[in-house]
């Protein structure tokens, strides 16, 4: 068996006493090791996860940016159209293409009920020649026309009985170079502001 330590005498032993043993204390400091490196390895993968989540929200906010870039041009874009087609000459055009013609002088209503002002019939200007072809007169008439009789050679009669306004042309007899053109053109719109 063996001896047991002889005292330390002089100045070792006041060193010894003033180290600690290593026994029952490394005991004491393995929880506090543990709960220091859990905490280090808790903060590294915290700040990893805050790391990957801030990079998300970038990309995301880049992604953003591109898209409201984008959205703002194709507004601009829109934006320049309805004004390219709020232009007077391009409305003008436009109603012409729709078969509209300026109106005449406008008259006005004053409160008592009297009427201020003249006005008068807006009057299309004589139409363009255009390529669609026109009927011959060796076609075969139309069978809802009315017979021609005697009201067809003098001033033709409306509806009522009573001449018609322009005295030319019959109201129940459309206009055959007028009707393409309200057939191929699109409805009216409203501007979208």
């Amino acid at each position: 068996m063996s001896k047991p330590a002889a005292p330390l005498k002089g100045r070792a032993a006041r060193l010894a006493r003033l180290m600690p043993t290593t026994g029952p204390s490394t005991a004491a400091r393995t929880p506090f090791v543990l709960l220091v490196v859990l905490l280090l390895g808790g903060g590294l993968i915290t700040l990893l996860l805050l790391n990957s989540a801030l990079n998300e929200g970038s990309f995301r906010l880049s992604e953003l940016k591109r898209d409201t870039t984008e959205l703002t041009d194709e507004q601009q874009a829109l934006q320049r159209d309805v004004d390219s087609r709020s232009q007077p000459d391009a409305l003008e055009k436009r109603a012409r293409e729709l078969g509209m013609v300026p109106g005449g002088s406008p008259a006005f209503l004053n409160p008592g009920g009297t009427v201020r002002g003249k006005p008068t019939e807006a009057t299309a200007p004589p139409p363009s020649p255009s390529p669609s072809p026109t009927p011959s007169p060796s076609a075969s008439p139309d069978p809802d026309a009315p017979a021609a009789g005697p009201s067809a050679s003098g001033a033709s009669a409306g509806p009522s009985g009573s001449p018609s306004p322009s005295g030319s042309v019959s109201a129940a007899t459309p206009d055959p170079a007028a009707a393409p053109a309200a057939e191929n053109s699109p409805p009216p719109t409203s501007p979208g502001r």
